[in-house]
């Protein structure tokens, strides 16, 4: 695999982002080596997962790779997309996956955190959901995850204004389990919780996993509101502001966005 590492100890699968080049964001070829790597360390047994960045690193992912975003148009968070599947897998797992964070955590890949377990990051670490800044509406799966996650008064302040919150802040919003001084603390916070889930009964804990994640999507919302949604969401990403957000980005200036 080009993108990860991967290695398994003693029941404890850890999988490496290799990507610093392109700060880890979320491609096709990344969500696939992801998705291939959390299926095989739960066939060879892997009680726990945890995923991280290389040390040192700056920044653990810049969330969706930019550059894989559809035409004008096209929902850029649709279904199938490389996001979702990823988020979808984290999700199903019967293995719980605990998030060890170092550097900045961007867009979409804050989503991801939200579908891990539990999140241990560094004090230096930062967290900023940025789709505004794109003209990028987001989803509602998206939006129940933070919902659920950091409350709706927090996701709404950090999705607004899309300035990042430090790792203190998030904490304290319950967006991450521990905040440590140092990467070396936080690694052995990190995989002293997973070697205490590794000794635990894996069907019991697979089985409240799973408990977790059918409660917490327990809300039924109707049909009419759903079609509400979608709709809401159309008229942003086929927008004249979709296209400037996503030009800005690539040419690195700040975006005029018209409302339009």
């Amino acid at each position: 695999m080009d993108l990860i590492l991967v290695r398994i100890e003693e029941g404890i699968g850890t999988i490496t982002l290799n990507n610093p080049a392109r700060r880890n964001c979320i491609c096709a070829k990344l969500v696939d080596e992801l998705v291939a790597a959390f299926e095989s360390l739960e066939k060879d047994g892997a009680r726990v997962i945890v995923l991280r960045g290389l040390a040192g690193t700056r920044v653990w992912s810049a969330g969706h790779d930019i550059e894989e975003l559809p035409r004008h148009g096209r929902d850029p968070l649709d279904y199938e997309g490389p996001l979702e599947n990823l988020l979808r897998k984290v999700q199903m797992l019967l293995t719980p996956v605990i998030a060890l964070v170092e550097g900045s955590v961007w867009g979409g890949a804050c989503d991801l955190l939200a579908s891990c377990d539990i999140t241990i990051c560094t004090e230096d670490a930062t967290f900023a959901i940025t789709p505004a800044k794109l003209g990028l509406p987001y989803n509602p799966s998206g939006l129940i995850h933070f919902i659920h996650g950091i409350g709706p008064h927090m996701a709404k302040e950090m999705l607004f204004t899309a300035r990042p919150i430090t790792a203190a802040d998030a904490l304290g919003v319950r967006m991450v389990n521990h905040v440590m001084p140092t990467l070396a603390e936080a690694e052995a916070k990190a995989y002293d919780i997973a070697r205490a889930v590794a000794d635990n009964a894996p069907l019991a804990v697979g089985v409240m996993k799973r408990q977790f994640r059918m409660l917490l999507a327990a809300t039924v919302l109707p049909v009419e509101i759903l079609e509400m949604i979608q709709g809401l969401r159309r008229t942003v990403y086929e927008s004249d502001d979709y296209l400037e957000g996503i030009a800005a980005f690539k040419e690195k200036r700040k975006p005029a966005f018209t409302g339009r």
